[in-house]
Order: structure tokens, then C-alpha cells, then sequence
């Protein structure tokens, strides 16, 4: 009795092989195939991925910056983050400037009616240098022309320099050709006024420092 029970679970067991063998050869190379692409994947990383290529690529951004900027405003964006640069005339700007609660955009600040404050990957931020009024944000975007391998992103420091560049070279087509926006749409007012504030600070260290240098010498 247990010879042809035994017999036919064989049999029994064969059968549902032959039948299940089509399905779980396809779900096995599916398998192997999920594998071997995550592998790829991993190891295409690995090659492609520099945890260091960032902080390089900022380094060499810095020292491009500084090499094209003045020594006080390579000074300023090193301590401070950011850069300020003045309106490129000293007549009022026919720009899309316009008012913050009444505030003119009237000559002050060594003469010049207004200022840009540059920030990485944040808007442009005018303002009245004589009453630290916030004009309006104008937003830009300078990608990084170097992908696949470089970033969405140009490095913090080759951002700032794009915006000074497009700023010298045609300020009335930047400001034309950017995003309008009155302040605080991006960036906090308080930041800033805190951000002014200080850079009223640090030019007076600085201005203090120069007159002790020129004292001792």
C-alpha cells in the first residue's frame, strides 16, 4: 500500500515541477536580472560619486572669485558670505526698482541711489544703502553647464561671481530678464537687515583696523 502512495507523490511532485518550472525559471531571471542591475547601478556610483568633488570644485570656485573681485569684496564674501555692489551709476535707477512703504530710492551711501546684495543661490536683493530700505528680490538661475558630472548647481562661489559678472556687464538685461519679486518672497527680511547691520559692522572693523595699520607704519 505505502509502495503506490509513494509512487504517486513522486509522480504527483514531478508533475507540479514541470508545471511551476516555466514560472519560477522566469521569476529566477528576473530575479538575477534585479540583481545584477542594482549591482551595476552601485558600482557605477562608486565611480561616478567623489565625496571631495564638491569642496574642490568650491575651492577652485573661491580662488576664481577672488582672482576677479577686489580685495574688499573678496574680503566681504569670505567673512560675511556675501557680496554687496553698488548700483553701477550714480543717477537714479530706471529700473524696475520701485518704492518699500515710501521709501525713495534716493542717493546714499557714498552717492550711489541703491546696492545688490549677492547671496548663493538666492535671490538679488536691492536696497537703499542711505536708509537700509529692501527694494524688491530679482530671482536668477545660473546651472551648471558641466553635467552629467558636474551638479544642477553651480558651486556657492561661482554663483556669486555669475551674478557680479551679469551685473557689471548688463545690469539693465539681468534685471529686465530676472524674476521680480518684493522682498521677504525667498529670503527673510530680518536676514536682511541682520546681514546690513553686519556689514555696517565689519566695515568699520575694517576701516578701524586700516587706521591702527596706517598709525603703526
Amino acid at each position: 500500500m505505502l509502495l503506490p502512495l509513494g509512487a504517486a507523490a513522486i509522480v504527483t511532485a514531478v508533475l507540479v515541477w514541470e508545471l511551476a518550472r516555466p514560472r519560477l525559471r522566469g521569476s529566477l531571471r528576473r530575479l538575477l536580472h534585479t540583481l545584477a542591475a542594482r549591482r551595476a547601478r552601485r558600482a557605477a556610483s562608486q565611480l561616478s560619486y567623489d565625496p571631495g568633488r564638491e569642496l574642490r570644485a568650491e575651492q577652485r570656485a573661491r580662488e576664481l572669485l577672488r582672482s576677479c573681485v577686489n580685495e574688499e569684496e573678496w574680503a566681504m564674501y569670505r567673512d560675511l558670505g556675501f557680496l554687496r555692489v553698488w548700483a553701477p551709476t550714480r543717477t537714479r535707477a530706471r529700473l524696475r526698482l520701485g518704492t518699500v512703504a515710501g521709501a525713495q530710492a534716493d542717493a546714499g551711501g557714498d552717492g550711489f541711489p541703491y546696492a545688490y546684495l549677492l547671496y548663493p543661490h538666492k535671490p538679488i536683493v536691492a536696497y537703499v544703502p542711505r536708509t537700509g530700505a529692501l527694494l524688491n528680490e530679482y530671482c536668477v538661475a545660473f546651472p551648471d553647464e558641466t553635467r552629467p558630472y558636474g551638479s544642477v548647481r553651480l558651486p556657492d562661489a561661482d554663483d556669486v561671481l555669475a551674478k557680479w559678472i551679469a551685473l557689471a556687464a548688463d545690469e539693465r538685461r539681468l534685471i529686465a530678464d530676472a524674476n521680480m519679486h518684493l522682498p521677504g518672497r525667498q529670503i527673510d527680511p530680518q536676514r536682511v537687515r541682520e546681514d546690513l547691520a553686519r556689514l555696517a559692522r565689519w566695515e568699520r572693523e575694517r576701516a578701524e583696523r586700516g587706521l591702527r595699520g596706517a598709525r603703526a607704519a
